[in-house]
């Protein structure tokens, strides 16, 4: 039986009924994004005048109680269309600019954003973040036409990134991901998605809207959902995605803990899903590939080995109870070996976290102190990815990217034993 349908202000009662039905909804969430969110609005508008001219379209800005006039922007937000060379728009794009409803964060927003697709009966929807200062019209298409033309059911984003931003993707998220489930979609936390009308449904059927995952892990969520759900996954190449990367040692405890704590949860409800998965399989890339500049981000492999190190002195007792002695054992020589031989092996590093996972599942210590205890691990990981391609550009440094992936396939067998009848 389905959950009671998600509450919407009367106001937006109004809007969803004077609408009736659509064919593509496009949500954007938001929380204070003035300075950027109008641009992300006339992105939209022009993508969708000039590749769906004659859809039922609507945009929904699902907004987490903004102060700094987010809405007001959305609301005045435009685009030229003969200035952009569209001459054929034939229906009017239909805005709702809503405050969501639930506890706070992203995964209320997209629970409002979902709730009015299926109220319109949409036939495809995308969601974009509303700090992108890169995206174009093309997104829009690269992210629907696949759903409505070619039997799609969830579209990841493809982005190319600086081989040092998004390093909790390229090392854990990723990986792991790929290794349980079987599909290899490179950017499974990505933020802009698109999904159709029944993945949106099924969606707000799951009984998740008041935990954690909602709360933090929507995105890992979206992709690891479609894919236990049986739904037909692609990807579509997006250029780059520009909003500030940071640097992979400064304040990111918070957001590893919750990346991490989605994943390890998911691991728990599908674990028939990915118990019986064997290695991995292509998932098809729509859209033009090309070369394109990136944001360069600067990284600090002294102070992250010397958190690395800091951990090994300070966490040992809480490392012990979390990692197999093997692993330990492990990592004892980066005590004190020169910086430049410091080095995590992609054989290690999954097993690290087949054993954090593990140890997550068994409840061996109270969960938050487990995830909180892994980033020194991470940041010793990172610091052996820049040691090891401080040399390569972005696109060679895929290639290593590459290879911890099929560690983390190679050492499933061990996660598999470890980790018992569920």
């Amino acid at each position: 039986m389905s959950p009671a349908a998600t509450p919407l202000t009367q106001e937006t009662e109004a809007s969803v009924r004077a609408i009736g039905e659509a064919d593509v909804l496009v949500g954007i969430p938001s929380f204070n994004n003035a300075g950027t969110i109008g641009h992300v609005v006339r992105a939209v508008s022009a993508g969708l005048a000039k590749y769906f001219p004659a859809a039922r379209a609507v945009l929904v800005n699902s907004d987490g109680g903004s102060s700094d006039g987010t809405p007001d922007v959305v609301a005045r937000a435009g685009v030229d269309l003969g200035a952009m060379l569209i001459s054929d728009r034939q229906s009017p794009l239909h805005k709702i600019i809503t405050p969501y409803q639930g506890i706070p964060g992203k995964g209320s927003a997209f629970r409002t954003i979902f709730e009015i697709a299926r109220r319109v009966n949409a036939k495809a929807c995308a969601v974009v973040d509303s700090d992108l200062r890169s995206i174009t019209p093309e997104w829009v298409e690269l992210l629907i036409r696949p759903l409505l033309e070619e039997g799609y059911d969830y579209v990841a984003p493809y982005y190319l990134r600086h081989k040092y931003d998004g390093t909790i993707t390229n090392s854990i998220a990723y990986p792991l991901t790929r290794a349980l489930y079987g599909q290899r979609i490179r950017q499974p936390i990505g933020g802009d998605f698109g999904f159709s009308g029944r993945l949106a449904e099924h969606y707000l059927d799951q009984q998740v809207w008041e935990s954690e995952v909602a709360r933090f892990g929507i995105d890992i969520w979206m992709t690891t959902e479609a894919i236990a759900s049986g739904a037909r996954v692609c990807q579509s190449f997006l250029g780059a995605k520009i909003h500030n990367p940071k640097d992979p040692a400064a304040d990111l405890s918070a957001m590893l803990v919750q990346v991490v704590g989605a994943l390890f949860a998911l691991m728990e409800e599908h674990h028939r899903v990915w118990a019986i998965m064997d290695g991995s399989n292509q998932v098809k890339l729509y859209g033009f590939q090309y070369e394109v500049g990136v944001e360069p981000v600067h990284v600090n492999v002294d102070r992250m080995i010397g958190h690395f190190r800091q951990g090994l002195a300070d966490l040992e007792p809480i490392w012990r109870q979390m990692l197999a002695i093997e692993t330990m054992e492990g990592l004892w020589p980066l005590h004190d070996c020169p910086l430049q031989a410091f080095r995590i092996p992609d054989e290690l590093w999954a097993r690290l976290v087949y054993d954090a996972a593990i140890s997550y599942h068994r409840r061996v210590l109270p969960r938050e102190h487990l995830l909180k205890a892994l980033t020194p691990l991470y940041l010793g990981r990172t610091a052996t990815f820049v040691l090891e391609t401080q040399g390569l550009t972005s696109a060679e440094a895929e290639g290593r990217i590459e290879t911890v992936c099929e560690a983390f396939e190679r050492q499933k067998p061990y996660l598999l034993e470890r980790w018992g009848k569920p």
